[in-house]
């Protein structure tokens, strides 16, 4: 039995590089249709639910004292955020409160969203206090 070794030299390096770009090509413009389809965009965070117009206010207690926090609606969208009559005293022991109010609230009026906020991990807790009291407020806001 005579057995002789065959060696097969595949010289397709050019079509299976081209296989494998025209595979990854598919793939990528799969990816940006299901990213970019019609109807999906920034306005996903948007809350969708229907206030009914006023002023609420919802209590934050910082150290002994509370802090009011007002928000303002109307049917469709939060047009202001705000402390109420915030004591000297409470931004002489806490001075980051109304900077972050601030910055929370510009982020809020222009996104119309709790989800998805930025803030500092220096002021974290701050913040998560603040938007708790906002939550809250908004809760009395939504129409059932």
């Amino acid at each position: 039995m005579s057995s002789k070794t065959k060696i097969v030299v595949l010289k397709m390096k050019e079509i299976i590089y081209t296989a494998i770009f025209i595979g990854l090509a598919i793939l990528l413009v799969t990816l940006f249709l299901i990213m970019f389809r019609p109807g999906r965009g920034s306005s996903d965070s948007v809350q969708t639910s229907a206030y009914v117009p006023g002023v609420y206010t919802s209590s934050l207690t910082i150290g002994n004292q509370n802090v009011n926090v007002e928000v303002a609606v109307d049917a469709e969208q939060i047009n202001s955020i705000s402390f109420v009559s915030l004591d000297e005293s409470i931004t002489t022991m806490y001075p980051l409160m109304q900077p972050v109010m601030d910055d929370l609230k510009e982020q809020i009026l222009s996104t119309q969203s709790l989800e998805n906020l930025s803030y500092s991990m220096e002021t974290r807790y701050t913040s998560q206090a603040i938007l708790g009291a906002i939550q809250n407020a908004l809760d009395k806001a939504v129409n059932d």
